[in-house]
């Protein structure tokens, strides 16, 4: 386990992750891992990793996956189970790394996926809780339809300009996540058996007005988890509601974190 600065790189496998640890270390408190989006990044978080800190006193860790932000790119293009590796075979050894000990994960879009996926195929003890923002289980029409949107868009705007300030290879960044979704091998992509497998309560926050996934994905998670799913549903706000709805998104991830952590000193007590 390595020593974690505010802000650094790990090494895993061939890549060297960015990443920026807010408040206290993993030996020292739980800790929040947060998982980005398809074209997120550490930094493009914002300041909500600080207020999610803040609001419940758990360490926070993002980090920007292979491909994107400050990390080393990727080969293109990338394989269609990418979410698959990124969970299966990332996300434990930076887990590894940080010297993780309890918490939970929070993913949005992407990165839910990827949490998701994780909660389910990985027996983790020592997660608690995952919290869900614009979750994708399965590929929609309305998926497709606005990533092939946004491709045209990169390329005919100022939106490369705009994403080139978060990413260092910005079109390594976009064509892995825009490449792989436009596949038509894509449309066949389904994590819903994971959710079955999840032991773990569920939090997840909708934007009513989400331009890349239906109130379907939210009715898939409560179809087929046994675990509790705790569904935020935002009116107004679309596919970042962490972004378009702060304090709604921040008091429903906050409030479910703060209460699965303080049942889980409680049961830690009891035991001792």
């Amino acid at each position: 386990m390595m020593t974690l600065s505010p802000s650094g790189f790990l090494r895993v496998g061939d890549s060297d992750l960015e990443y920026r640890m807010i408040g206290p270390a993993p030996d020292q408190a739980p800790t929040i891992v947060m998982l980005h989006e398809g074209l997120g990044s550490a930094a493009l978080w914002g300041d909500f990793p600080q207020q999610l800190q803040e609001a419940t006193g758990a360490g926070v860790f993002v980090y920007s996956r292979a491909g994107y932000g400050a990390s080393s790119p990727v080969k293109l293009p990338r394989p269609l189970d990418y979410m698959h590796k990124e969970a299966l075979e990332v996300l434990p050894k930076v887990l590894e790394a940080i010297g993780f000990r309890r918490g939970i994960l929070v993913g949005h879009s992407d990165g839910a996926s990827i949490a998701a996926i994780y909660a389910g195929g990985i027996q983790d003890h020592r997660l608690r809780a995952i919290a869900l923002i614009a979750p994708h289980f399965i590929v929609e029409d309305v998926s497709v339809a606005s990533i092939a949107e946004i491709k045209t868009v990169y390329e005919t705007s100022d939106l490369r300009a705009k994403l080139a300030r978060w990413h260092s290879d910005v079109d390594n960044a976009f064509y892995g996540w825009n490449g792989a979704w436009l596949d038509p091998k894509f449309r066949a992509w389904d994590i819903s058996d994971y959710l079955a497998y999840i032991r773990v309560p569920v939090a997840i926050i909708q934007g009513a007005d989400d331009q890349y996934g239906t109130i379907r994905q939210v009715g898939i998670a409560e179809e087929e988890c046994y675990c509790p799913v705790e569904v935020t549903l935002l009116a107004g706000a679309g596919h970042s509601p962490h972004r378009e709805a702060t304090g709604a998104t921040l008091d429903a991830i906050s409030e479910f974190a703060s209460a699965v952590l303080r049942n889980d000193e409680g049961a830690q007590g009891r035991a001792a």
